[in-house]
């Protein structure tokens, strides 16, 4: 015995409001032909081997320890390992790497280049090495140049003509000042442990404690600070404002992956 169906069914309420559509989980590049890079995955290979090589030669010369401790090593070794994994990626048409990481490494490097060039450098510089220490000669002289000045500009150069523009924000310069601040606290608790007279004790002048005192290096490191976070905040003002030298045509490998077909008949 089966209970018999009646004839009558009451119509469903209708469901109030216009349903919302879901966004898609489908990927661009499933409508998009990705586009392979090969410019710059083999200027980015070329700055990264520069970086490389230059730091490889500058442990081989002098003591791996103490050079290690340097921004500018630092600095470099990150420009390396960014620029190599941002070539794969170019090569391969993958996404490329997180603003934040290739951002603060474009900081980082330009901070190298400019407090080289600004303070160390320059003879009118209160900070100046060049009346302290011998000018570079041979590779030493080689590594100097290719460290602070060409792998700073050709950071510049793949960011200004080989990035697209507008992936910088402001809330990440902030984030960015950690690692300064990091290396001043490392700078100086590392010259506390080496004992006095030390060489290269102090690893830049304005950090010098013995010389100028801890209010004073405080005083350089905070003028310091305050002058890279405004150079972050360049970067992500040129970069909203700077045109797109990445931008493909459209009608460039403009494929969706559907093809209409002619109608029959």
């Amino acid at each position: 015995m089966t209970a018999p169906i009646p004839r009558d069914i009451p119509d469903l309420p209708a469901v109030p409001g216009v349903p919302a559509l879901l966004p898609s989980p489908v990927p661009a590049t499933a409508v998009v032909e990705p586009v392979r890079r090969r410019l710059a995955a083999a200027f980015r290979l070329l700055v990264a081997l520069a970086a490389a090589g230059a730091v490889t030669i500058d442990l081989v010369l002098s003591s791996p320890m103490r050079l290690l401790s340097y921004f500018t090593i630092q600095s470099n070794i990150l420009l390396a390992l960014v620029m190599l994994l941002s070539a794969r990626r170019a090569w391969a048409a993958r996404r490329p790497l997180a603003s934040s990481l290739t951002g603060a490494t474009l900081l980082y490097v330009a901070t190298t280049g400019l407090v080289y060039h600004l303070l160390l450098a320059n003879a009118s510089s209160p900070f100046s090495m060049t009346g302290e220490t011998a000018a570079p000669t041979g590779w030493h002289a080689v590594t100097n140049l290719v460290l602070h000045t060409i792998t700073p500009i050709a950071a510049a150069v793949d960011w200004l003509l080989l990035t697209a523009p507008g992936s910088l924000h402001v809330r990440q310069a902030a984030t960015w000042l950690l690692y300064p601040l990091a290396y001043l606290a490392f700078s100086l608790v590392r010259a506390e442990l080496l004992p006095a007279g030390t060489p290269a004790r102090y690893l830049y002048p304005f950090l010098d404690v013995d010389l100028h005192g801890y209010k004073s290096v405080l005083g350089n490191a905070l003028l310091l600070g305050l002058s890279i976070y405004a150079l972050a905040i360049l970067l992500v003002a040129l970069d909203h404002a700077r045109p797109n030298p990445v931008r493909h045509r459209a009608h460039h490998r403009a494929k969706t992956g559907f093809r209409l077909q002619p109608p029959v008949g």
